[in-house]
Protein backbone atom coordinates (compact mmCIF):
# COMPACT_ATOMS: atom_id res chain seq x y z
CA UNK A 1 0.00 0.00 0.00
CA UNK A 2 1.04 3.62 -0.58
CA UNK A 3 2.62 5.46 2.31
CA UNK A 4 0.02 7.24 4.43
CA UNK A 5 1.06 10.76 3.45
CA UNK A 6 1.10 9.88 -0.24
CA UNK A 7 -2.30 8.20 -0.06
CA UNK A 8 -3.96 11.08 1.78
CA UNK A 9 -2.46 13.69 -0.57
CA UNK A 10 -5.30 13.03 -2.99
CA UNK A 11 -7.69 14.54 -0.44
CA UNK A 12 -5.63 17.69 0.12
CA UNK A 13 -8.28 20.04 -1.35
CA UNK A 14 -10.82 18.66 1.12
CA UNK A 15 -8.45 19.02 4.06
CA UNK A 16 -7.60 22.58 3.09
CA UNK A 17 -11.27 23.63 3.09
CA UNK A 18 -11.94 21.76 6.34
CA UNK A 19 -9.01 23.52 8.04
CA UNK A 20 -10.28 26.90 6.88
CA UNK A 21 -13.60 26.23 8.60
CA UNK A 22 -11.96 24.86 11.74
CA UNK A 23 -9.93 28.05 12.06
CA UNK A 24 -13.16 30.07 12.13
CA UNK A 25 -14.57 27.96 14.95
CA UNK A 26 -11.88 29.05 17.39
CA UNK A 27 -12.96 32.68 17.33
CA UNK A 28 -13.47 33.59 20.99
CA UNK A 29 -13.24 36.64 23.24
CA UNK A 30 -11.06 34.52 25.53
CA UNK A 31 -7.56 34.33 24.05
CA UNK A 32 -6.64 31.24 26.07
CA UNK A 33 -9.45 29.29 24.40
CA UNK A 34 -8.05 30.23 21.01
CA UNK A 35 -4.55 29.23 22.07
CA UNK A 36 -5.45 25.86 23.59
CA UNK A 37 -8.06 25.19 20.90
CA UNK A 38 -5.48 25.86 18.20
CA UNK A 39 -3.11 23.39 19.82
CA UNK A 40 -5.80 20.72 20.10
CA UNK A 41 -8.00 21.28 17.07
CA UNK A 42 -5.52 22.52 14.48
CA UNK A 43 -2.67 20.13 15.29
CA UNK A 44 -1.63 16.94 13.56
CA UNK A 45 -5.06 15.31 13.19
CA UNK A 46 -5.86 13.68 9.86
CA UNK A 47 -9.37 15.24 9.57
CA UNK A 48 -10.81 11.85 8.61
CA UNK A 49 -14.17 12.30 10.34
CA UNK A 50 -15.03 15.52 8.47
CA UNK A 51 -13.78 13.90 5.27
CA UNK A 52 -16.08 10.90 5.69
CA UNK A 53 -19.03 13.23 6.25
CA UNK A 54 -18.29 15.23 3.10
CA UNK A 55 -17.72 12.14 0.94
CA UNK A 56 -20.93 10.58 2.27
CA UNK A 57 -22.82 13.75 1.31
CA UNK A 58 -21.32 13.58 -2.16
CA UNK A 59 -22.07 9.87 -2.47
CA UNK A 60 -25.73 10.82 -1.98
CA UNK A 61 -25.44 13.60 -4.60
CA UNK A 62 -25.29 16.52 -2.18
CA UNK A 63 -22.62 19.04 -3.19
CA UNK A 64 -23.69 22.27 -1.45
CA UNK A 65 -21.07 24.53 0.13
CA UNK A 66 -22.45 24.06 3.65
CA UNK A 67 -20.90 20.57 3.84
CA UNK A 68 -17.59 22.10 4.93
CA UNK A 69 -18.79 24.10 7.95
CA UNK A 70 -21.06 21.19 8.91
CA UNK A 71 -18.13 18.76 8.68
CA UNK A 72 -16.37 20.58 11.52
CA UNK A 73 -18.98 19.25 13.95
CA UNK A 74 -17.29 15.86 13.85
CA UNK A 75 -13.76 17.19 14.33
CA UNK A 76 -14.92 19.32 17.25
CA UNK A 77 -16.54 16.33 18.94
CA UNK A 78 -13.42 14.26 18.33
CA UNK A 79 -11.03 16.93 19.64
CA UNK A 80 -13.22 17.57 22.70
CA UNK A 81 -13.28 13.87 23.55
CA UNK A 82 -9.48 13.70 23.28
CA UNK A 83 -9.06 16.67 25.60
CA UNK A 84 -11.28 15.05 28.20
CA UNK A 85 -9.71 11.62 27.64
CA UNK A 86 -6.22 12.97 28.27
CA UNK A 87 -7.35 14.47 31.57
CA UNK A 88 -8.94 11.18 32.65
CA UNK A 89 -5.77 9.28 31.71
CA UNK A 90 -3.39 11.93 33.05
CA UNK A 91 -1.73 11.72 29.64
CA UNK A 92 1.26 13.89 28.84
CA UNK A 93 1.64 13.19 25.10
CA UNK A 94 -0.87 13.51 22.28
CA UNK A 95 0.05 13.07 18.61
CA UNK A 96 3.75 13.16 19.39
CA UNK A 97 3.78 16.37 21.40
CA UNK A 98 2.78 17.58 24.85
CA UNK A 99 -0.94 17.25 25.53
CA UNK A 100 -3.04 20.31 26.38
CA UNK A 101 -3.52 19.21 29.98
CA UNK A 102 0.23 18.81 30.37
CA UNK A 103 0.87 22.36 29.13
CA UNK A 104 -2.09 24.31 30.54
CA UNK A 105 -3.45 22.01 33.26
CA UNK A 106 -6.48 19.78 33.62
CA UNK A 107 -9.02 22.53 34.33
CA UNK A 108 -8.14 24.42 31.16
CA UNK A 109 -8.19 21.25 29.04
CA UNK A 110 -11.64 20.28 30.33
CA UNK A 111 -13.07 23.75 29.74
CA UNK A 112 -11.72 23.95 26.18
CA UNK A 113 -13.16 20.49 25.58
CA UNK A 114 -16.52 21.82 26.79
CA UNK A 115 -16.13 24.81 24.48
CA UNK A 116 -15.60 22.54 21.47
CA UNK A 117 -18.56 20.34 22.44
CA UNK A 118 -20.71 23.48 22.65
CA UNK A 119 -19.42 24.73 19.31
CA UNK A 120 -20.36 21.46 17.64
CA UNK A 121 -23.90 21.76 19.03
CA UNK A 122 -24.19 25.37 17.86
CA UNK A 123 -23.15 24.45 14.31
CA UNK A 124 -25.61 21.55 14.25
CA UNK A 125 -28.44 23.79 15.49
CA UNK A 126 -27.74 26.37 12.79
CA UNK A 127 -28.40 23.72 10.14
CA UNK A 128 -32.00 23.58 11.42
CA UNK A 129 -32.23 19.90 10.61
CA UNK A 130 -33.77 18.07 13.56
CA UNK A 131 -32.57 14.59 12.53
CA UNK A 132 -29.00 15.79 12.03
CA UNK A 133 -29.10 17.47 15.45
CA UNK A 134 -30.53 14.33 17.05
CA UNK A 135 -27.72 12.19 15.64
CA UNK A 136 -25.07 14.59 16.94
CA UNK A 137 -26.65 14.73 20.42
CA UNK A 138 -27.05 10.94 20.62
CA UNK A 139 -23.47 10.42 19.47
CA UNK A 140 -22.11 12.77 22.13
CA UNK A 141 -24.05 10.82 24.78
CA UNK A 142 -22.71 7.46 23.57
CA UNK A 143 -19.14 8.78 23.42
CA UNK A 144 -19.41 9.89 27.05
CA UNK A 145 -20.86 6.51 28.00
CA UNK A 146 -17.95 4.82 26.22
CA UNK A 147 -15.42 6.87 28.15
CA UNK A 148 -17.22 6.02 31.39
CA UNK A 149 -17.25 2.30 30.56
CA UNK A 150 -13.55 2.45 29.79
CA UNK A 151 -12.95 4.16 33.15
CA UNK A 152 -15.07 1.61 35.02
CA UNK A 153 -13.08 -1.22 33.43
CA UNK A 154 -9.64 0.20 34.27
CA UNK A 155 -7.37 -2.69 35.30
CA UNK A 156 -10.22 -5.17 34.77
CA UNK A 157 -8.32 -8.22 33.55
CA UNK A 158 -11.59 -10.15 33.33
CA UNK A 159 -13.05 -7.92 30.62
CA UNK A 160 -14.40 -9.90 27.65
CA UNK A 161 -13.91 -9.29 23.96
CA UNK A 162 -17.60 -8.41 23.69
CA UNK A 163 -17.33 -5.81 26.45
CA UNK A 164 -14.23 -4.36 24.78
CA UNK A 165 -16.03 -4.05 21.44
CA UNK A 166 -18.90 -2.32 23.23
CA UNK A 167 -16.52 0.25 24.68
CA UNK A 168 -14.75 1.06 21.42
CA UNK A 169 -18.07 1.15 19.57
CA UNK A 170 -19.35 3.89 21.86
CA UNK A 171 -16.08 5.73 22.28
CA UNK A 172 -14.77 5.65 18.71
CA UNK A 173 -16.89 3.88 16.11
CA UNK A 174 -20.14 5.72 16.81
CA UNK A 175 -18.59 9.05 15.77
CA UNK A 176 -17.39 7.67 12.44
CA UNK A 177 -20.79 6.05 12.00
CA UNK A 178 -22.53 9.36 12.73
CA UNK A 179 -20.30 11.22 10.27
CA UNK A 180 -21.20 8.83 7.46
CA UNK A 181 -24.90 8.57 8.31
CA UNK A 182 -25.19 12.35 8.67
CA UNK A 183 -23.92 12.74 5.13
CA UNK A 184 -26.96 10.80 3.96
CA UNK A 185 -29.27 12.69 6.32
CA UNK A 186 -28.13 16.13 5.14
CA UNK A 187 -28.38 14.94 1.53
CA UNK A 188 -31.99 13.84 2.04
CA UNK A 189 -31.18 10.22 1.17
CA UNK A 190 -33.65 7.41 1.75
CA UNK A 191 -33.64 5.41 4.97
CA UNK A 192 -31.92 2.38 3.42
CA UNK A 193 -28.98 4.47 2.18
CA UNK A 194 -28.65 6.28 5.51
CA UNK A 195 -28.63 2.95 7.36
CA UNK A 196 -26.03 1.55 4.95
CA UNK A 197 -23.76 4.54 5.57
CA UNK A 198 -24.29 4.21 9.31
CA UNK A 199 -23.27 0.53 9.25
CA UNK A 200 -20.34 1.27 6.96
CA UNK A 201 -18.97 3.85 9.40
CA UNK A 202 -19.67 1.70 12.45
CA UNK A 203 -17.73 -1.35 11.22
CA UNK A 204 -14.96 0.82 9.82
CA UNK A 205 -14.70 2.59 13.18
CA UNK A 206 -14.37 -0.66 15.10
CA UNK A 207 -11.63 -1.79 12.71
CA UNK A 208 -9.90 1.58 13.12
CA UNK A 209 -9.80 1.33 16.93
CA UNK A 210 -8.60 -2.27 16.97
CA UNK A 211 -5.67 -1.25 14.78
CA UNK A 212 -5.01 1.73 17.07
CA UNK A 213 -4.91 -0.60 20.05
CA UNK A 214 -2.47 -2.89 18.24
CA UNK A 215 -0.14 0.08 17.76
CA UNK A 216 0.04 0.49 21.53
CA UNK A 217 2.07 -2.73 21.59
CA UNK A 218 3.93 -2.45 18.28
CA UNK A 219 4.63 1.20 17.52
CA UNK A 220 6.82 3.99 18.91
CA UNK A 221 6.15 7.54 20.00
CA UNK A 222 7.77 8.76 16.76
CA UNK A 223 5.27 6.82 14.65
CA UNK A 224 2.06 6.79 16.68
CA UNK A 225 2.53 9.83 18.90
CA UNK A 226 2.34 7.71 22.08
CA UNK A 227 4.90 5.59 23.95
CA UNK A 228 4.76 1.81 23.49
CA UNK A 229 2.55 0.25 26.16
CA UNK A 230 0.85 3.55 27.01
CA UNK A 231 -2.62 1.98 27.30
CA UNK A 232 -1.26 -0.82 29.48
CA UNK A 233 0.33 1.70 31.84
CA UNK A 234 -3.00 3.54 32.08
CA UNK A 235 -4.79 0.31 32.97
CA UNK A 236 -6.68 -0.03 29.68
CA UNK A 237 -7.26 -3.68 28.83
CA UNK A 238 -7.54 -3.69 25.04
CA UNK A 239 -7.95 -6.53 22.57
CA UNK A 240 -4.25 -7.52 22.22
CA UNK A 241 -4.04 -7.98 25.98
CA UNK A 242 -7.43 -9.71 26.18
CA UNK A 243 -6.21 -12.33 23.71
CA UNK A 244 -2.94 -12.64 25.63
CA UNK A 245 -4.64 -13.06 29.01
CA UNK A 246 -6.50 -16.05 27.58
CA UNK A 247 -3.16 -17.90 27.47
CA UNK A 248 -2.53 -17.38 31.20
CA UNK A 249 -3.50 -19.71 34.00
CA UNK A 250 -6.09 -18.17 36.33
CA UNK A 251 -3.62 -17.91 39.21
CA UNK A 252 -1.04 -16.18 37.03
CA UNK A 253 -3.66 -13.81 35.61
CA UNK A 254 -4.86 -12.85 39.11
CA UNK A 255 -1.28 -12.30 40.25
CA UNK A 256 -0.49 -10.03 37.34
CA UNK A 257 -3.75 -8.12 37.67
CA UNK A 258 -2.98 -7.39 41.31
CA UNK A 259 0.58 -6.38 40.43
CA UNK A 260 -0.43 -3.88 37.73
CA UNK A 261 -3.57 -2.60 39.44
CA UNK A 262 -1.87 -1.84 42.74
CA UNK A 263 1.27 -0.23 41.38
CA UNK A 264 3.57 -3.14 42.16
CA UNK A 265 4.71 -3.60 38.55
CA UNK A 266 8.21 -2.49 37.60
CA UNK A 267 9.32 -1.23 34.19
CA UNK A 268 10.68 -4.73 33.59
CA UNK A 269 7.19 -6.17 34.22
CA UNK A 270 5.64 -3.80 31.69
CA UNK A 271 8.23 -4.69 29.07
CA UNK A 272 7.68 -8.38 29.76
CA UNK A 273 3.93 -8.10 29.13
CA UNK A 274 4.49 -6.04 25.97
CA UNK A 275 6.89 -8.68 24.67
CA UNK A 276 4.46 -11.45 25.55
CA UNK A 277 1.67 -9.70 23.61
CA UNK A 278 3.98 -9.25 20.62
CA UNK A 279 5.11 -12.87 20.57
CA UNK A 280 2.01 -14.99 21.28
CA UNK A 281 0.01 -14.40 18.12
CA UNK A 282 -2.39 -11.85 19.63
CA UNK A 283 -1.30 -9.11 17.21
CA UNK A 284 -2.07 -11.18 14.12
CA UNK A 285 -5.38 -12.22 15.61
CA UNK A 286 -6.30 -8.57 16.22
CA UNK A 287 -5.31 -7.57 12.72
CA UNK A 288 -7.51 -10.33 11.31
CA UNK A 289 -10.42 -9.09 13.42
CA UNK A 290 -9.85 -5.57 12.13
CA UNK A 291 -9.77 -6.76 8.53
CA UNK A 292 -13.00 -8.70 9.08
CA UNK A 293 -14.74 -5.55 10.30
CA UNK A 294 -13.32 -3.54 7.38
CA UNK A 295 -14.53 -6.18 4.92
CA UNK A 296 -17.97 -6.09 6.53
CA UNK A 297 -17.99 -2.31 6.24
CA UNK A 298 -17.28 -2.58 2.52
CA UNK A 299 -20.37 -4.71 1.91
CA UNK A 300 -22.66 -1.90 3.06
CA UNK A 301 -21.59 0.32 0.18
CA UNK A 302 -22.83 -2.23 -2.35
CA UNK A 303 -26.19 -0.39 -2.36
CA UNK A 304 -24.55 2.57 -4.07
CA UNK A 305 -23.62 2.69 -7.77
CA UNK A 306 -19.93 2.69 -8.65
CA UNK A 307 -18.40 6.17 -8.73
CA UNK A 308 -15.11 7.93 -7.90
CA UNK A 309 -16.58 8.95 -4.50
CA UNK A 310 -17.55 5.38 -3.64
CA UNK A 311 -14.08 4.24 -4.67
CA UNK A 312 -12.54 6.86 -2.37
CA UNK A 313 -14.61 5.62 0.56
CA UNK A 314 -13.61 2.03 -0.09
CA UNK A 315 -9.94 2.96 -0.32
CA UNK A 316 -10.13 4.98 2.89
CA UNK A 317 -11.71 2.01 4.62
CA UNK A 318 -8.75 -0.17 3.66
CA UNK A 319 -6.30 2.60 4.48
CA UNK A 320 -7.58 2.75 8.06
CA UNK A 321 -7.05 -0.96 8.62
CA UNK A 322 -3.69 -1.23 6.80
CA UNK A 323 -2.02 1.97 8.02
CA UNK A 324 1.23 1.78 9.92
CA UNK A 325 0.50 4.57 12.42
Amino acid sequence: MLKESTFLDQFAPYFSRINEELDKILDSKVSLIEEVGGHSLLGEGKRLRPLFFILSCQLCNYHESDVYPLSTVFECLHAASLLHDDVLDNASIRRGRSSANKIWGNSTAVLVGDFLFSKSSRIAVEKRHIEFLRVIADTAIRMTEGQMLELVNTHNWNITRREYVGIITSKTADLLSAACASGGIVAGANEADIQALKNFGLNMGIAFQIVDDVFDYTSTVEKSGKPTGNDLREGKITLPLIYTIAYLEEEERDRMEDMFKNGKASEKDYLRIIEFVQDNGAINKCRKDAQDYASRAETYLSLFPDSPIKESLLKLNQYLVNRSC
